[in-house]
């Protein structure tokens, strides 16, 4: 649930955009809210964004006109470096006199499909024009050097992710030391600092790279001399942020020291990045232990073939890459995206099979009570709206916890009953007169921690909050909040975008607790600590599937199939209606990759379409709620047939203030269930 009345903002703005059909985010898991397999991804793109990492390309102005080439680009990346029209040779060819049009090609082009661009590359010995190379006097060349990397920075100022400030200026062999260049041998060594913090200076939001060949190895002299330069950087706040490992390997594919020198690098506290991935041959084995080695280390946030197809290659008579001459996806392809944890045409088709061998249909069809919770103003509770309700059975009764919605803001209630015919005349307890306490507290879940007989009680306060209490029915019982983070994951600073983190959701197996979370941006990221040290520990926090912000918007839900070895994943999505409905889909494994069950407008898991109203359309809106569950505790284990669903709905012509839209509880009943 958006927090919008606590962070001072109104969300009208939000809601004149409902009416408008849900934006597609190219590269992402779905096309759009219709495509198959929305979340489980099949192309390299689409994975790679779910662990919030690019897979990209390198990318020739000259072969745009290909519609071979250009359909794989869009198709398969998240992520273009123009292979090379940021050249100093292609930008500035004579002193002053500054060209971008095929680099505006490409970077427009990318703009359009959603894709972020790498900057490739600033400052470089090679591809140099003569005029360049042939200065001699440091402070002309300080300033030409200056001049080139603030124009060409500037030029592309907020569109690019990450720039190659520097490109291969280590020397080949057993020295470690630079290579001899026009930079280093009339401004000395000094010039990659210059270099980083004149890069700094033009684009403070870029990230800034070191890149160069050679140096996977972590024993080599030239490894070990670029380490000990971004070592020295970082000691004296000089300004990078990322290595590139350029990765152009023989068809043994990496060195066995791959991961440990990604993981050195990314200990000195940069990013790490392969940046110009080909491989002799293009055999399967070398492209997964490559993927690999970048998936197991947390701060690799992506990968860069260096082309397309072989034939776009620069080493074509080795065939190095994904496709072959014809735009065919290759062994390695396939091999490449199952390190990611993509799926292959014959596993999606494997998945298809157990889908339909599953207990939950393929589509679902509901009846609706009539609102069944509304507010309860007090003296001091001025209440407008309930909403974003969890609820158990347990001990002869259903145990509701809801958000309160007022002009002052957020907070919890909880009541009980024993029929959902006395629901309308339960006594709600507010819970800001506990010691959850006032301020900002909403969209709770609710279950029971056997192994530490507890209850716990997860909401958001601008963090991921919880409280813990030893008798549900004592509503004085609930600790003060305490937060699971200690702050915002980078993960989802660097991906929340104009959103918010909401909804946050625990699920635990018997080995690890998952807490799943939104940011009303198209994000639904899950962080995991083990059973044991729940809940303290949450980290390696990822993207657990991404779509267009309307298509996977928030309140996710996340359960255990009774009898079956499935999990069920429910989100709310914006209609091209401006409604709310719900998305779903499965999975085997709470860490595992979720494949569409019923998630399209035309097949939604519940939206207004779906569900009939025998009491009269009380609402249009199918919106944040839960299941009820066939138990209590940590598992969150509902029936896998007539499944009931408690969520808000609102009388279809209210509008105004979103804090002030008059929200109520109704309760879904499955009518297409074959038990």
């Amino acid at each position: 649930m958006n927090p919008l009345t606590r962070l001072g903002r109104r969300r009208a703005s939000v809601l004149s955009l409902l009416a408008v059909g849900a934006l597609v985010t190219p590269g992402a898991a779905t096309a759009a809210p219709d495509a198959p397999d929305a979340v489980r991804a099949s192309t390299l793109g689409a994975q790679a964004a779910q662990s919030g990492r690019y897979f990209g390309t390198a990318v020739a102005a000259g072969r745009l006109g290909d519609g071979t080439y250009t359909g794989i680009l869009g198709r398969e990346f998240n992520s273009v470096t123009p292979e090379n029209e940021m050249k100093w040779d292609a930008t500035e060819r004579s002193r002053g006199q500054f060209t971008f049009g095929a680099a505006d090609q490409i970077v427009n082009g990318a703009t359009a499909r959603g894709q972020r661009v790498r900057g490739h590359t600033l400052v470089w010995h090679s591809q140099l024009p003569g005029w360049v190379s042939a200065i001699r006097d440091a402070n002309t060349l300080r300033g030409v050097m200056n001049n080139h990397i603030t124009t060409v920075m500037n030029r592309y100022k907020g569109r690019i992710h990450s720039w190659d400030v520097v490109n291969e200026a280590f020397a080949d062999g057993g020295s470690g030391q630079l290579r001899s260049s026009v930079f280093r041998d009339v401004l000395g060594n000094g010039f990659l600092e210059e270099a980083f913090r004149t890069a700094r200076t033009a684009d403070p939001s870029a990230k800034l790279c070191y890149n160069d060949y050679n140096i996977e190895n972590w024993s080599d002299a030239k490894t070990q001399g670029v380490y000990r330069m971004v070592r020295d950087f970082k000691a004296r706040g000089v300004p990078i942020d990322c290595v590139g490992f350029q990765s152009h390997f023989g068809a043994g594919g990496p060195p066995s020291s791959f991961q440990t020198t990604l993981s050195n690098f990314a200990a000195l506290g940069v990013d790490v990045q392969i940046t110009e991935l080909d491989i002799a041959q293009a055999p399967p084995n070398a492209y997964a232990n490559t993927v690999r080695a970048c998936m197991n280390v947390a701060r690799c946030t992506g990968i860069t073939v260096w082309g397309i197809r072989d034939s776009d290659s620069w080493r074509s008579g080795e065939n190095p890459l994904l496709f072959d001459r014809n735009g065919n996806k290759k062994p390695a392809y396939q091999s490449a995206l199952t390190a990611l944890g993509g799926t292959t045409a014959a596993q999606r088709a494997d998945a298809r099979s157990a889908g339909s061998a599953a207990a939950l249909p393929s589509s679902f069809r509901w009846s609706s009570s009539g609102p069944l919770i509304a507010p309860k103003p007090d003296a001091t509770h001025n209440i407008a709206g309930i909403k974003d309700p969890s609820v158990v059975y347990y001990n002869g009764k259903y145990h509701v916890f809801a958000s309160t919605a007022s002009s002052a803001g957020y907070n919890l209630v909880y009541l009980s009953f024993s029929d959902w015919s006395q629901a309308g005349s339960a006594t709600h307890h507010y819970l800001d007169r506990t010691a959850i306490g006032t301020g900002y507290r909403a969209a709770p879940q609710v279950f029971y921690n056997t192994q530490q007989r507890l209850w716990y009680l997860v909401y958001q306060t601008g963090n991921a909050s919880y409280s813990t209490n030893a008798d549900i029915s004592n509503p004085n019982g609930w600790s003060a909040p305490r937060n699971f983070y200690a702050s915002m994951p980078d993960i989802i600073k660097q991906n929340i975008g104009n959103g918010y983190w909401v909804d946050m959701w625990v699920i635990c197996d018997s080995a690890n607790c998952y807490l799943f979370s939104s940011d009303d941006n198209g994000h639904l990221y899950r962080s995991q600590t083990t059973v044991g040290q729940f809940p303290n520990g949450f980290t390696n926090t990822v993207i657990a599937a991404q779509d267009s912000a309307h298509a996977l918007f928030e309140a996710s839900n996340v359960y255990k199939v009774q009898g079956s070895n499935q999990y069920l994943l429910l989100v709310e999505a914006i209609g091209s209606d401006g409604r709310r409905y719900f998305r779903s889909w499965t999975a085997t494994s709470l860490a595992g990759s979720w494949t569409q069950l019923a998630a399209s407008e035309g097949n939604p898991f519940a939206r207004s379409n779906n569900v009939t109203f025998p009491s009269g359309a009380w609402t249009r809106d199918i919106s944040h709620g839960e299941m009820i569950r066939a138990g209590y505790d940590q598992t969150l284990t509902i029936p896998a047939c007539k499944l009931q669903y408690l969520y808000q709905g609102m009388n279809p012509n209210a509008s105004g203030d979103y804090n002030l839209l008059p929200w109520r509880l109704g309760l879904l009943t499955q009518t297409n269930s074959t038990c």
